[in-house]
């Protein structure tokens, strides 16, 4: 099976081809093209969503005959069309998904909604074959362990069982760390991404120099959904 996914989510635009392997769990990548928006929101010391939305628009049609292009398919071979489909910006959100159904109405294939974190859980076991995740409803090679997410808005602890089977175990009460990182910045007048100016500049400070306090050291909780 050939799948087109498209990532819009935020501030970068994304399209990547892969095709699966007949007898194996693993999946070729046959194309990824990313376009990025920095340069667009620098000046703002954070993502507009407005720009956002309206760059995926000029962006993703070029990825997506340039990916076609790499992957030496024509977009009629495709099995299935993914999209993001949440958390992230809904300007944003709306141009992949809108995207990808309308290619999937047209030729006649299914549309895939993705969970935008489900993704970043599940991206460090691409190409990794069966054995860690299995398919929902099998025992095959179950190996439950505890992910840290940490993205742009995200920042959660998941229990994860299978494929499929994940518990929230806590996460932050305010802003994620990326976000938190580029606010920081903005208010010290650094650049934007906030998190790599940051660490620039923090490598040749002084550790000791302020004792930051530590919030929640002695609460023995964590923030969780339920």
């Amino acid at each position: 099976m050939t799948v087109l996914a498209l990532e819009t989510s935020c501030d970068e635009t994304g399209v990547a081809i892969l095709r699966g392997r007949n007898g194996d769990s693993r999946s070729e990548l046959l194309a990824s093209e990313v376009a990025s928006q920095i340069a667009a929101h620098e000046k703002y010391g954070g993502i507009v969503p407005e720009i956002a939305s309206r760059n995926h628009l000029i962006y993703a049609p070029r990825l997506l005959d340039r990916a076609a292009s790499l992957a030496n398919i024509d977009l009629s071979e495709v099995d299935a069309f993914a999209a993001t489909s949440g958390p992230g910006l809904a300007s944003s959100l709306m141009i992949g998904a809108s995207i990808a159904k309308g290619l999937a109405i047209g030729f006649g294939k299914p549309y895939l909604a993705i969970n935008h974190l489900e993704g970043h859980l599940l991206s460090p076991f691409f190409g990794g074959g069966i054995g860690i995740l299995p398919i929902p409803g099998t025992s095959v090679g179950s190996r439950c362990h505890v992910s840290l997410i940490v993205s742009g808005g995200h920042t959660m602890l998941v229990r994860v069982q299978r494929l499929g089977d994940y518990k929230l175990i806590g996460r932050t009460v305010d802003d994620a760390a990326g976000e938190a990182l580029d606010k920081v910045a903005k208010m010290l007048g650094l650049g934007y991404p906030g998190g790599p100016e940051i660490e620039k500049h923090a490598r040749g400070g002084d550790p000791n120099r302020f004792d930051l306090p530590r919030s929640m050291l002695d609460s023995e909780t964590l923030a969780s959904a339920d």
